[in-house]
């Protein structure tokens, strides 16, 4: 599994269920590495893509306790029922995509982090994990420092240590 993030300078990922940033080179990347590939999200994740509808091109998989089930949907109420369904995917990556709490669960699991790292610290209610601070990760490759609309960021690739 590999979770795909963009967070903040404080490890900020949302706040009131949105996004912090929404930078268009950011979203190319994430388009490209996800199509036609497996994403884990919860349940508040889902219903903030647009029309709160499923992604395209992906297999989509929501974890929640309380979500009925709907199209273009799988549902996994728990880790242990993400994993069974997971146990045959022929995709090529698994991406966990969020909210704050799925990324806690799943990180376990994950081998890789693809983080866009934006040089900004607004206020924030969702985190992902400090990698930089956990000795069981460690930076793969950085990308030079880019910059859209006045937000400084760049895509850093963490993988176990």
């Amino acid at each position: 599994m590999v979770a795909i993030v963009a967070v903040a300078e404080n490890w900020g990922i949302g706040k009131d269920g949105q996004l912090l940033f929404s930078i268009h080179q950011d979203m190319r990347r994430f388009r490209t590495l996800t199509s036609y590939m497996t994403v884990i999200m919860g349940r508040k994740t889902l219903e903030s893509l647009p029309g709160g509808k499923p992604l395209p091109k992906r297999r989509n998989i929501v974890l929640s306790s309380r979500m009925e089930p709907t199209e273009g949907v799988e549902i996994a109420h728990n880790i242990e029922e993400i994993l069974s369904l997971l146990a045959d995917d022929p995709a090529e990556e698994i991406y966990v995509m969020g909210g704050g709490q799925v990324y806690a669960a799943l990180l376990p699991h994950c081998e890789k982090v693809l983080l866009t790292k934006v040089y900004a610290s607004p206020e924030a209610d969702a985190f992902f994990p400090d990698l930089d601070a956990d000795p069981a990760w460690k930076i793969e490759s950085e990308s030079e420092l880019l910059e859209e609309d006045g937000l400084k960021f760049q895509f850093i690739d963490y993988v176990r240590a």
